[in-house]
């Protein structure tokens, strides 16, 4: 009897331990569709676009310095972390007449780290306005056409983010302005959503 017990010890609990945690990756590890078929900001007369990539949009608004933090803060803690992705970037869309603002911030960023796949997209604010409401969320932009929430958008153009956060329910996008934000959500949904397109490359590969 000893020796059976033993043995379910060194074998069996090990398989069923890793079978419980492989069926927890498989049903947890996609992060929620909340919006699906969100404006493309290629519509703004830019060579940017969603498709076939995988953005951190965000509204910079008019006023560019007061933003400055917050764009520090996703340099430093999201963007340093991941640009080395392929078909990883950020989007921020900006007001005409803001471009030597812009342009004064990107040379600051770039200071710390090569901003290549930080994109600046340029638009009146009407049509900064449309592309913020077909994300449909529960966030308003002020008076600025800005916000510091930033928002995960997929190659499908469909919003990902959190259905059952502990803090606020379904959770649209995340505040630039919290390092602890950042660090303790942002991140780990970034994570998700980068592993799920990597497992799906490997199961296209697969199966060819």
């Amino acid at each position: 009897m000893k020796k059976v017990f033993v043995l379910v010890v060194l074998f069996i609990l090990p398989v069923v331990a890793y079978l419980f945690f492989a069926s927890g990756v498989n049903n947890f590890g996609k992060l929620p569709i909340l919006t699906e078929n969100i404006e493309d900001v290629s519509s703004l007369n830019s060579e940017v676009t969603f498709a076939n990539k995988i953005s951190i949009f965000g509204f910079l608004g008019s006023n560019v310095e007061v933003k400055k933090g917050a764009a520090f803060n996703l340099n430093q803690k999201i963007y340093k972390q991941f640009f080395e992705f392929k078909d990883f970037q950020f989007v921020m869309l900006v007001p005409l007449g803001a471009e030597d603002k812009v342009k004064e911030l990107k040379k600051e960023l770039g200071g710390l780290v090569n901003i290549n796949k930080w994109n600046f997209v340029f638009a009146d604010t009407s049509e900064i306005q449309n592309v913020y409401n077909s994300l449909q969320t529960n966030i308003k932009l002020d008076s600025n056409y800005s916000t510091p929430y930033v928002f995960i958008v997929d190659k499908d153009l469909s919003l990902r983010g959190r259905t059952s956060d502990e803090d606020e329910g379904t959770k649209y996008g995340f505040n630039a302005n919290s390092v602890a934000e950042l660090n303790n959500k942002m991140e780990d949904d970034v994570k998700i959503i980068l592993a799920e397109y990597r497992m799906a490359l490997k199961k296209n590969a697969a199966n060819r």
